[in-house]
């Protein structure tokens, strides 16, 4: 179910939920298969932070960007493309973790090609220190940029360069980095 924009500078700590709209850009985050057991699935390869603590190191962050942030998960590919599709009227830039569909979905990088916004490819592992078959990313056909090796901090470097982009890189730094 489409959640709408998260204001950034609700505290991180609290429970991220659905809030009225904003007159902050909206950087879209939508993450696929298999994010959703960050902290438990492969931890030698991503580690025990879970995508709840990705997602309020988001909030926290892009509070200090002056950016607000519609962070979704979805198993199923055809709930990703209507994300993406959703995002050409709803956000200023999308972060994709496509997770696995990154290697295999045509249907989302077609879905990428219909946005005018830009879009920044996150993998939280070096994927080409992995197997072959992720080297290859449809996803990287339409991406901007792609951030890939850093773990859960590839979506805050994300935030940075949508930042920056849109013209926001003069905002204060994060707390963390002072």
């Amino acid at each position: 179910m489409p959640r709408r924009p998260v204001l950034a500078d609700q505290a991180a700590k609290e429970s991220v939920l659905p809030r009225l709209p904003t007159d902050l850009p909206t950087v879209m985050i939508i993450n696929g298969p298999n994010l959703n057991l960050l902290g438990c699935r492969e931890t030698d390869i991503y580690g025990r932070e879970t995508l709840a603590d990705i997602e309020a190191a988001c909030v926290a962050r892009a509070a200090d960007l002056g950016l607000a942030i519609d962070f979704r998960q979805s198993n199923v590919e055809g709930e990703i493309v209507t994300w993406i599709q959703g995002a050409r009227d709803e956000a200023a830039a999308l972060i994709l973790n496509a997770g696995a569909y990154t290697h295999t979905s045509i249907a989302i990088l077609d879905a990428l090609r219909s946005l005018d916004v830009p879009v920044y490819e996150v993998h939280l592992s070096n994927v080409f220190r992995r197997e072959p078959f992720r080297h290859k990313s449809y996803v990287s056909m339409a991406a901007t940029g792609v951030i890939c090796g850093f773990g859960g901090l590839g979506y805050q470097l994300a935030l940075e360069a949508a930042a920056h982009q849109l013209g926001r890189a003069e905002m204060r730094p994060s707390e963390n980095q002072a």
